[in-house]
């Protein structure tokens, strides 16, 4: 018999258990470095979609974030390794992309519940979920360009969300917005306040998961378009951005002001 509450799968960086029978809740679990994304996050992030694709009795997922944040974003600390060796970035940022797809792909909805800072990368996650909803706690912000870099999976996927001007403002500015400017970009379709966001989340799930697996499954291969050839083209973009002077630069004084 399948218990709310039980483990479905133990990780370093995630955990995976169920708060209804058939719904699952993957919690990004760092939250001592804001849930940043690093190495084995990404290769994490993987295997967990792949566990919820392969887990038959659940019928949707929800994804939040442990702590006072979504996601901050990549782990600038493993940046610089990256910005010394191209064919590395690719393989890094290939890996991001994987990791961002596996939640597009994922066999079930994926509803995110946006607990805090959303930044980076965990704002690129938003691009791969079908539904979104944020905490008045919550900002959110593409903050790559400040580093010179952009967000490679979230230029494609927001393009498609909030459309080319926005991306373009979101991206280009790396400005942080609040989870009410997010709602009216249609970055989130809703806002509740912090106390009401993980109840909302298990409400939509338990509407969605009252249907048949079926019609679910369909649904969500009808909607979701491929989009790797823009992909591959942002991907490569993004790394060689890496071994760019400015970038290089950025990341050594980030990380200089974050040692001192």
């Amino acid at each position: 018999m399948t218990t709310t509450g039980s483990t479905i799968g133990t990780f370093e960086r995630f955990l995976v258990e169920r708060v209804r029978p058939n719904i699952a809740l993957v919690t990004m679990n760092r939250p001592e470095k804001l849930n940043a994304m690093d190495p084995t996050f990404f290769r994490e992030l993987i295997d967990v979609m792949g566990l919820i694709t392969d887990t038959p009795d659940v019928s949707v997922a929800i994804i939040t974030g442990a702590g006072r944040a979504f996601s901050a974003g990549g782990d600038i600390a493993t940046f610089p390794v990256l910005t010394e060796n191209l064919e590395k970035a690719r393989m890094h940022l290939r890996t991001v992309f994987d990791s961002f797809n596996a939640i597009e792909r994922c066999r079930v909805p994926v509803i995110a519940a946006v607990n805090g800072i959303a930044h980076g990368g965990g704002l690129e996650i938003l691009g791969g979920v079908d539904y979104r909803i944020a905490s008045t706690a919550a900002n959110l912000a593409f903050r790559e360009a400040v580093h010179g870099l952009i967000p490679s999976y979230g230029v494609v996927k927001f393009q498609e969300i909030i459309g080319h001007a926005r991306t373009m403002r979101l991206v280009g500015s790396a400005e942080i917005i609040d989870a009410h400017t997010a709602l009216e970009w249609d970055v989130v379709q809703e806002v509740v306040g912090p106390d009401e966001l993980m109840p909302r989340a298990i409400t939509l799930a338990e509407s969605l998961a009252a249907n048949p697996a079926t019609a679910l499954h369909t649904l969500k291969n009808v909607l979701n378009r491929d989009s790797s050839r823009d992909l591959a083209i942002a991907v490569e973009a993004t790394a060689l951005l890496f071994g760019m002077p400015d970038t290089q630069s950025r990341v050594k004084a980030f990380l200089d002001r974050k040692r001192s």
